[in-house]
């Protein structure tokens, strides 16, 4: 099973891209997929469409756009909640210790990465950033 991990502005800024993605790797998670990408209003909306009119998205869309980054395919057994328990819930300041996002976030928007949350959702995340020639198995 694969799923979408996108770290977002805070993790690149903060230069702990690296250590996020080593825990996945540890975890035994296998990248089949990895680039760097400025997200532009279009892939946001869409991808954000459960949020996209209410009125904090234009804070949303600001924040994912302020600087690149790096998007994901990840795939493992059980990935989605696997990756999902591994970041902690959206709001970091009600994370659990030890994870991600209690470690790293600051808030529910400043939180890290997005991870799919279900298989559709992984499979509709995964084609809209990644071109199938993107992603590798070996």
């Amino acid at each position: 099973m694969k799923t979408l991990i996108l770290l977002k502005p805070d993790a690149v800024e903060k230069g702990i891209c690296g250590k996020v993605i080593t825990r996945f790797e540890e975890a035994g998670f296998k990248i089949r997929g990895c680039k760097m990408i400025h997200l532009d209003p279009k892939i946001l909306r869409d991808h954000y469409a459960h949020i996209a009119e209410k009125p904090f998205y234009p804070e949303v869309e600001k924040f994912m756009k302020s600087v690149p980054v790096i998007a994901l395919v990840l795939e493992g057994d059980d990935i989605i909640a696997k990756v999902r328990d591994m970041l902690g819930v959206t709001d970091s300041r009600k994370a659990a210790p030890g994870t991600l996002r209690a470690e790293f976030g600051v808030d529910q928007m400043v939180n890290v990465a997005h991870a799919s949350d279900s298989p559709e959702a992984a499979e509709a995340e995964v084609k809209r950033f990644f071109k199938k020639e993107e992603l590798f198995t070996y």
